[in-house]
């Protein structure tokens, strides 16, 4: 019989199962082609969850620029791997402090409810070790009477399965972190702080008796009830999915290159940058960056139906009523009315 924890992910699964890594550790895109793999090989019957510990390497969301978020002089000084992954949100740091936690699960059309049952499993998880946890409202676990941020997630989708992943401070190195990351000034006033280090804290602040092994191993068995061993054939299809991840392409070709951009956070969706060409008046191109989360096709749904209209308030509102595009279905929490404020 499911457990009140066990519905917190779905309500027709009991648990999820652990997916067995192999020995040895790996660079970071070989655990974000094992989330593809599972999501399209392994049985859609059962939710998968399993941890991973990286060397030094900042991770940028699919839709950010990368100038902005990253400084690559540093990380390429300092031996810090760069990549770029298939899901929305922010650049974190990650090291080997930080655990890495992956979630995937058959979500249908809804992609917003399984992520924020995952989030809220997170909190629960620290909970369940004496921490004060909360889930937030987009995407972050926050503890301590400061509420500062120790886990921070991301999700996309392929076909009806879900992905989410994201970050466990455990005991992170938060100077290196902070000169890694370069985020938007705007993102930072939002929030009223100062720097990247004002915004996190560590599970070992809380809880320095807790090792990383032991942290590890309770979380494997809170969020999982039998485990998954990869074979040499699935070995074999993860490295197929992993080469694109090492590519130039994928890693510059998402920056957006145009004649006119701004930066501008909506609160409730995340940090845009805007880039925007016209020609005669009209919108010739458009594109959109940031740490948002899709839940749809951004281009196909969403800007194209802009392309050719005047770049003007009514224009373009009158452009989406008569496509019938409604913003938050492409865009979380991005009303028509904040999408039209983005954009001038």
């Amino acid at each position: 019989m499911p457990t009140l924890l066990s519905t917190l992910i779905h309500p027709y699964r009991i648990a999820m199962k652990y997916i067995v890594l192999p020995e040895g550790r790996r660079r970071l895109p070989f655990y974000l082609a094992t989330e593809e793999f599972a999501a399209r090989y392994l049985s859609p019957d059962d939710d998968y969850f399993f941890m991973w510990i990286v060397e030094p390497t900042v991770i940028i969301g699919r839709h950010q620029l990368l100038d902005t978020e990253v400084n690559t002089d540093y990380c390429r000084a300092n031996g810090i791997d760069i990549v770029r992954r298939k899901s929305g949100g922010g650049c974190v740091y990650s090291d080997l402090r930080n655990v890495m936690m992956s979630y995937i699960t058959a979500s249908g059309a809804d992609t917003a409810a399984p992520f924020a049952a995952y989030t809220a499993k997170v909190a629960a998880l620290l909970r369940s070790l004496g921490l004060d946890a909360e889930a937030g409202s987009r995407n972050d676990v926050t503890i301590g009477p400061e509420r500062r941020k120790v886990s921070g997630g991301a999700f996309y989708r392929i076909g009806n399965r879900s992905i989410a992943h994201g970050t466990m401070l455990y005991s992170v190195d938060t100077e290196r972190m902070a000169a890694a990351l370069t985020p938007s000034a705007a993102k930072l006033r939002s929030k009223g702080i100062e720097s990247v280090r004002s915004r996190v804290t560590c599970i070992t602040r809380y809880r320095p008796d807790l090792s990383l092994d032991e942290f590890m191993a309770r979380a494997r068995s809170f969020m999982t009830d039998s485990d998954v061993v990869l074979t040499p054939d699935d070995l074999g299809l993860i490295a197929q999915i992993e080469e694109p991840y090492y590519t130039d392409m994928w890693l510059h070709g998402h920056d957006p290159r145009g004649s006119a951009s701004f930066s501008k956070r909506i609160e409730g969706a995340g940090d845009f940058d805007v880039t925007i060409t016209t020609r005669g008046g009209n919108i010739d191109s458009l594109s959109l960056k940031g740490d948002f989360f899709l839940l749809g096709d951004l281009e196909a749904d969403l800007l194209s139906k802009l392309r050719g209209a005047p770049y003007d308030r009514e224009s373009v509102r009158a452009a989406l009523l008569a496509s019938g595009t409604d913003p938050s279905k492409v865009i979380f929490g991005l009303t028509p009315d904040s999408f039209i404020d983005l954009l001038f």
